[in-house]
């Protein structure tokens, strides 16, 4: 036993520096009880996690770019694309759909503001417009229109993944029109871009566990462990959800393409502690493109399910919202009928698309929703304001699994998907992530063809 202890504090150590979960895992801790035992120098922390943050938002409107046109130019056709892009918002909008509808129907079993007879009057409804910096969501016109890009430098630049897909496509197709005789150095470039971008983000990973302490300090340190007793019953209502509907994903995945849900979150589980510790699914977009293109899924669907995703596929966002309008409802003694919870429904279905991006997003979905109803006073949605920033990390990682799994699926669908690439990576075996493949130089002319012979023949 004595012998064994250096032994053990070694393979520790060696864990510790060379495994990037087990980092993460450290830090989240020791942001916690820094967080816990010095407040103030938890929330001074901050600026580590926003720091990494923006780092990895710089590689990630390229890295889109870069991953779609390549996708359309290999696919070498652009009607597979669309109907990529079709199957995936038909997954979307069912995914979506029963995270909400589950959500309600434990809302309604557990009724988790029941009892708690809150006076709205007792409320700031100003707390609410802080939050949400006095925006509104967008409706389906200013939406459409948002998507559309009006340069090309400006969608880099605000960091649009929306538009960056919608100038991806054009290029990608004008590749597919032009063919490799007429642009044949585009797409190895575009490729070489792609693999400096995949380097870049090999670097910046690094700062991961920075990142999480200074988030997790700050979490700590801002909102304390009381909220958790304070709204514990909400809390374990949106996180049981959120695990029921985990496993109905994993089933579904299960039988539509064959693989295992825990397998792949196994093999991801680096960027999903980073996720859940930052409470960002942002700064994992690219290594979670890189490790689903190592997993079989071909480019074009990587390329555009997962970021399309991010937008449209928001199935933790879905859970929160639908339990969060009924707690509020509960917890005010407002009694919602079968009418006004379809009404909800129905709501929460659109204002819950395209709600990436814009601050305070849920409070401003659950003021549309509360305003539709009629018979919730508006400044009830501040009862959530306590505990919105814990429900992060549920949405976090519901929203990052619901989006990979629809990548497997629509993969599938399209005859997208290496299946033996798949379970070769999902069982663990370790296989190199795919690198940019150039593209061969264009066949010359038979004419061209023909002198070359020719020299060859000649310097024999």
């Amino acid at each position: 036993m004595v012998g064994g202890a250096p032994v053990l504090i070694r393979r520790a150590a060696r864990l510790l520096r060379t495994s990037l979960f087990t980092q993460v895992a450290v830090a989240l801790v020791l942001g916690i009880i820094v967080g816990r035992l010095w407040p103030g120098a938890g929330t001074s922390l901050q600026p580590l996690g926003d720091g990494f943050t923006r780092l990895i938002k710089t590689v990630i409107a390229p890295l889109v770019f870069c991953v779609v046109v390549t996708g359309i130019a290999k696919a070498g056709n652009l009607k597979a694309f669309g109907r990529i892009g079709v199957k995936a918002l038909v997954w979307f909008e069912v995914a979506s759909t029963v995270a909400l509808l589950i959500g309600l129907l434990a809302a309604n079993v557990v009724s988790p503001g029941s009892g708690m007879h809150v006076d709205v009057s007792t409320l700031d409804p100003s707390a609410v417009d802080a939050k949400t910096g006095g925006g509104h969501l967008l409706s389906t016109s200013e939406f459409i229109l948002e998507a559309l890009p009006t340069s090309a430098v400006g969608a880099f630049a605000d960091n649009s993944i929306l538009q960056v897909l919608v100038l991806a496509c054009l290029v990608g197709a004008a590749l597919l029109h032009l063919g490799q005789t007429k642009v044949p150095a585009v797409l190895p470039a575009v490729e070489q871009v792609q693999h400096v971008i995949f380097t870049v983000v090999g670097y910046v990973m690094r700062l991961a566990p920075l990142a999480v302490f200074g988030a997790a300090a700050n979490l700590i340190g801002q909102y304390g462990l009381k909220v958790i007793t304070t709204y514990g019953k909400l809390i374990a209502v949106c996180y049981g959800v959120a695990l029921v509907f985990l496993v109905l994903l994993g089933v579904a995945l299960r039988l539509l393409t064959g693989l295992s849900l825990w397998s792949f979150v196994r093999y991801t589980r680096e960027e999903l502690l980073l996720a859940l510790g930052t409470a960002s699914s942002e700064t994992v977009m690219p290594r979670m493109m890189e490790k689903l293109r190592a997993a079989g899924c071909r480019d074009d669907a990587v390329g555009l399910v997962l970021p399309t995703g991010y937008s449209f596929n928001l199935d933790g966002a879905s859970i929160y919202l639908s339990v969060g309008t009924l707690f509020i409802a509960q917890a005010v003694g407002v009694d919602l009928s079968i009418s006004q919870q379809i009404t909800v429904v129905l709501v929460l279905m659109l204002t819950s698309k395209g709600m990436a991006g814009v601050p305070g997003s849920a409070f401003l979905a659950l003021s549309a929703t509360v305003s539709t109803l009629g018979v919730i006073p508006a400044g009830a949605v501040a009862l959530l304001l306590g505990v919105d920033r814990i429900m992060d990390s549920m949405r976090v990682t519901t929203n990052l699994l619901g989006n990979c799994v629809a990548v497997f699926v629509v993969s599938r669908w399209e005859g997208a998907l290496d299946a033996e690439a798949a379970g070769t990576v999902l069982a663990g075996q370790r296989i190199a992530l795919p690198a940019p493949v150039p593209v061969s130089d264009p066949v010359p002319p038979p004419s061209e063809a023909a002198e070359v012979n020719h020299k060859v023949s000649a310097s024999d």
